[in-house]
């Protein structure tokens, strides 16, 4: 069965669905309380966010004609520079974090990340959200 090629709307379309679904987990893990199971799929939920959006930015950028990324460090300078997205040291931070964060290491970095994923990255997506709808308009 052939697959059709990824087009910058498909990822878009699949990066907001993951972001709605972020938002439900952290809702609900407000209502029903923070556990470990409710911080990994918070985890689960932003590192899928995370790399749809990556996927539409390549897509995007593949779609101007840019390439050559080698990795999504360069991928997000060159997105902040496009203004794609409008914190550079934020989505940096953002990768950085997701490096440093292994589900068996101390908790102390997951909770880092989760805390990180409420009060500041969601924001990031939802302000990449709103100047994608510009740009793809």
């Amino acid at each position: 069965m052939k697959t059709l090629p990824l087009t910058c709307e498909k990822c878009f379309a699949d990066f907001q669905e993951a972001l709605e679904e972020l938002k439900y987990v952290i809702s609900n893990a407000k209502v029903k309380g923070f556990n470990a199971k409710s911080e990994a799929q918070i985890v689960r939920a932003f590192e899928l966010t995370h790399e749809l959006t990556l996927k539409t930015i390549t897509e995007f950028f593949r779609n101007q004609g840019h390439g050559g990324f080698t990795g999504s460090r360069d991928l997000t300078v060159e997105a902040f520079h496009e203004d794609l997205i409008d914190d550079g040291q934020g989505w940096l931070d953002m990768i950085i974090l997701r490096i440093k964060y292994n589900p068996i290491y101390p908790e102390n970095t997951q909770n880092e990340l989760v805390n990180r994923i409420i009060k500041q990255f969601v924001n990031l997506f939802e302000n990449f959200e709103r100047n994608m709808v510009k740009r793809l308009s």
